[in-house]
This record gives structure tokens, sequence and C-alpha cells, in this order.
């Protein structure tokens, strides 16, 4: 079955799954957050075949969630390293953890992050950045963005009857 492209569609969730919704993209993402740089590193910890590692790495620099940085002229190497736009995916990893841990971890939590500053491993939550509260779904209400027309807003949100 062939993968339907969400390039034309006018969501910014769909957007992000363009570049990042694809099997493994997340894990070499995820990989790259815990300091793994380098091809062979990524393959033997993931698994993943090389042709399929290539694949994701490319997707994933074009995309400009990663960037080569060469560190050898002979042979030519390069590491793989998180740009401004895949640190920005910090929070995305870290709700899917967070979902994960509490729904398809039985045995408890796989891999424990700790703040450095206070040592604590409680999940981590959305705040508000003027008011400082926790966000959550019912905290929050959609209108049209500066992207898009109400009336393709209204349409959009619409459920079926």
């Amino acid at each position: 079955m062939e993968r339907k492209s969400f390039a034309d569609m006018d969501c910014s969730v769909a957007q992000c799954l363009e570049v990042v919704g694809e099997w493994w993209s997340m894990l070499v993402v995820r990989d790259a957050f815990l300091g793994v740089t380098r091809f062979e590193d990524f393959q033997r910890r993931l698994g993943i075949s090389r042709n399929i590692l290539q694949q994701r790495l490319t997707k994933l620099v074009d995309a400009g969630v990663l960037t080569r940085v060469p560190y050898s002229e002979h042979p030519p190497r390069v590491d793989y390293r998180l740009t401004d736009k895949g640190q920005d995916l910090w929070p995305v990893l870290t709700a899917l953890r967070q979902w994960g841990d509490a729904y398809a971890a039985p045995a408890g939590r796989p891999v424990e992050v700790t703040h450095r500053a206070c040592g604590s491993s409680d999940p981590l939550v959305l705040v508000c950045p003027d008011c400082g509260e926790q966000v959550g779904p019912r905290d929050v209400t959609a209108a049209a963005g500066h992207g898009r027309e109400a009336d393709a807003l209204v349409s959009h949100l619409r459920r079926p009857a």
C-alpha cells in the first residue's frame, strides 16, 4: 500500500507528519536527542536496514530537521546533527514517550528522563507562556489562524452527521 502524502493538506499536524510521520523517522530523531550522530550507530541501535535508514536521514536533512556535518574527508564521512528545527521536536517526542509510558509500557517506563535542574522525573507538561498555568485540551479554543480563512476552519472542524 502506497503512503498518502499530506503535502497539500492545510493542517499543521499533517505537515508535521509529512516530515516525521514515516516509520523510523521519530526513532532517528529520538536517537539524535540521545547523542547518536553517525550512520553506523543509528543503524546498530535501531536495527534498521541501511537503505531505509539512508532514506530517512536524507528526508530529515532535506526537511531541515538534521544537518550533515563532515568529520572525515578520506573516506568522506558525516555526522547527523539536529538543527534548531529538529530541536523543536523535543516536546513532540516527549509527548509520544509519555503516552507510551502510560499506555504501552506495562512493566514501567523503559527510560527515566530527569530534569537536571531539580532532579524531577515526573512527566513534563505544557504550560502557557504568559500565565504559567498548565494547558490541556479543554483549556484551549480553536479559531482560524493567519494561514486559513474562517470558513475553511469551520468546514475543517465540522464532523459528519
